[in-house]
């Protein structure tokens, strides 16, 4: 019997000194996002298709796995007012979007570091919303009309940023990231004759506070 009790004690060791060697990182983030927004082309032309460049704000739980590699899964609401226009005309409706995805961090500079820089690359999904009431007499509706539809679009992420420790256990860290996704086709039904072109690249720059345990 005292021979399984050492056993869990070493285990139990063992497992906190792995926690301690791989710490947990939780923080929360705000920001705004900058939309490239798609087409969509008829007959008689095109019209701009996508987003309003609105705030974000976000979460992070990150665990540093080794030396110069980290993973950390985040989740970004955005608010997304649907646009379209063409030539000094707009139609807009309001919207939003949940980005949930994974992303592998490579650091420059190992975790002992007070300043490190990283690169970031991942994927996950992003279910996008249209929340607003349909208008009948909407302008561009020969282009496409806005609904008030859901939709759920797989999501690439790219960027990177930097972290700074402030204290033992707290750190401010500043995110770039270039969103990139299929059309949410759904959300932009289309006339008759119209087609949509292109992917949705969206540019969000976030800065927030972390904490290391």
């Amino acid at each position: 019997m005292r021979w399984l009790f050492s056993a869990l004690i070493s285990l139990g060791l063992a497992a906190a000194c792995t926690a301690q060697e791989r710490g947990w990182e939780v923080g929360g983030a705000i920001g705004f996002g900058v939309m490239h927004d798609a087409s969509i082309t008829n007959g008689s032309g095109s019209a701009g298709a996508g987003f309003d460049n609105r705030f974000v704000a976000g979460a992070v739980l990150g665990q540093d796995l080794y030396r110069h590699f980290s993973g950390e899964l985040r989740y970004v609401y955005r608010e997304d007012d649907l646009v379209l226009k063409t030539g000094g005309q707009k139609a807009t409706t309001s919207g939003d979007s949940h980005l949930v995805h994974y992303d592998i961090l490579f650091h420059p500079t190992t975790k002992e570091s007070r300043v490190r820089p990283f690169l970031a690359a991942g994927a996950g999904i992003r279910y996008f919303r249209g929340t607003g009431e349909g208008d009948a007499s909407q302008p561009l509706s020969n282009f496409a009309y806005l609904t008030n539809t859901n939709e759920v679009k797989p999501l690439i992420s790219v960027g990177g940023g930097v972290k700074a420790r402030l204290t033992e256990h707290t750190s401010f860290r500043f995110d770039f990231r270039e969103y990139i996704s299929p059309f949410p086709e759904a959300l932009f039904a289309t006339a008759p004759g119209a087609k949509i072109q292109g992917w949705l690249f969206d540019s969000v720059p976030t800065a927030g506070v972390s904490f290391i345990f």
